[in-house]
């Protein structure tokens, strides 16, 4: 499906503006050229596909033939493919009728009220995860990494029904997976178990849960976590919510950790509310630790404490975005537009000129991609071509103005914009009927 024009611009495949020269519509595979892109750093400029890749980026000359299968951009900003670097696929309740958030006072009874949704939830998980995944591609995301709940009360369901979405999205969407303990590792009986399991069956990461304010054994549940890593040979993105320097001390184990057993660049935690939330001092001495060991922070721009992006950015931390909840029993929020996961941080850590907004568009796009250890992710030439056009002239603009997406390319292939979905279409005809 051919997404829809800029304003002001031509509709890919028809009449360019005055001046420049007409090209027939794409090959059903995906466009040969892309002519006339906006690129991050301002250049107008005609990149050329093939095979699923970048084969070359050109400046554009207005009033040149354009090439055969080629789409006119008419100025529209060319991004890499949007990266969320966490998401919950197995916990959304798109695709379902709405159900009116549960408020609790502790984690605990936030896991518990979870747990008790998903015996009254009718829509299967793959059916949710599904819906939301059409979404994240429809506007532009390219990769995503999705925490999956394994624990004693789903064992591998979960798990096993995010392998079916992600085969089935294999053309559209990259999805890593991380085996998440929700309900604790140490604490929880035969969670060990489950995730090595897990792993066996696919999952590509290991993930944790607050080794100190949850599970109350730090040492206890990062042996598990980093030695099933180590086994398995796979990458480690531990959720830690614990704030003050009870965080800040869990962060700086776990990047001993990963520097003893050369793990730089396969470690994230997420969240890392301490950062936010400590002195200068304990800050950078942090800091300091997770950079020489090549220890990534993923934040959301959440409503608490926030890891100061700009400041371990300068330390040599690599920070990077991800949506974290949408619309589940966590959290009743969340678009799945990773260009407005860049805004909600741009706000809350004030980034305000052009090169801040940059650099939030960098948490979405390079860094997440780097985070993920994602390989060929770019505009050069080499590059895979996942890439997305949107109604913007600049980077700063299209993180600050909510731009539609008018094209959204995996390896080559047009695989988005969709129409907007519209209620009841991503609703099943029983619930509707509710």
């Amino acid at each position: 499906m051919s997404p829809g024009p800029r304003p002001g611009a031509p509709a890919p495949g028809e009449a360019p503006a005055p001046g420049e020269a007409p090209g027939p519509r794409p090959p059903a595979g995906g466009p040969g050229c892309l002519v006339a892109a906006t690129l991050p750093d301002g250049r107008a400029a005609d990149v050329h596909l093939l095979d699923g890749r970048i084969r070359a980026v050109e400046d554009h000359v207005p009033g040149r033939p354009t090439p055969p299968g080629a789409l006119h951009l008419g100025g529209a900003l060319l991004l890499p493919a949007l990266v969320d670097g966490h998401a919950h696929l197995d916990k959304t309740l798109l695709g379902a009728p709405w159900r009116p958030h549960r408020v609790t006072a502790t984690l605990r009874e936030q896991i518990a009220a979870e747990r008790d949704s998903r015996h009254t939830e009718e829509v299967p998980v793959a059916e949710r995860a599904a819906a939301l995944a059409r979404r994240m591609v429809s506007l532009g995301t390219g990769h995503v990494r999705s925490h999956v709940d394994v624990d004693p009360d789903t064992g591998l369901d979960h798990l096993h029904a995010l392998l079916g979405v992600r085969e089935k999205f294999r053309d559209r969407l990259g999805i890593q997976l991380v085996a998440f303990p929700q309900s604790g590792v140490v604490t929880a009986p035969g969670v060990a178990d489950l995730l090595d399991a897990a792993l066996a069956d696919g999952a590509d990461l290991v993930g944790g849960l607050d080794p100190v304010g949850f599970d109350g054994d730090a040492d206890g549940q990062l042996d598990i976590v980093f030695g099933l890593a180590g086994r398995h040979g796979k990458g480690v993105d531990l959720h830690l919510h614990d704030g003050g320097e009870t965080g800040t001390a869990q962060l700086r184990n776990i990047a001993a950790r990963t520097a003893a057993l050369g793990l730089g660049g396969t470690v994230a935690v997420s969240h890392a509310y301490a950062l936010g939330d400590v002195d200068d001092a304990e800050l950078d001495r942090t800091a300091a630790a997770l950079a020489a060991a090549g220890v990534a922070i993923m934040t959301n721009g959440p409503s608490g404490p926030m890891p100061p992006v700009l400041r371990l950015r300068e330390h040599g931390v690599r920070v990077f975005a991800g949506s974290d909840n949408i619309r589940d029993t966590w959290w009743p929020y969340g678009t799945a537009d990773m260009l407005e996961r860049a805004t909600i941080i741009g706000l809350r850590a004030g980034l305000m000129t052009d090169a801040e907004l940059a650099a939030a568009a960098s948490l979405v796009t390079g860094e997440a991609a780097a985070a993920l250890g994602l390989t060929g992710h770019g505009l050069t030439p080499g590059s895979r071509a996942d890439l997305v056009a949107v109604a913007a002239g600049s980077v700063a603009e299209a993180v600050a103005s909510h731009p539609r997406r008018l094209l959204v390319l995996h390896a080559g292939r047009i695989v988005g914009p969709f129409p907007d979905d519209t209620y009841p279409a991503l609703v099943p005809a029983a619930g509707a009927a509710q």
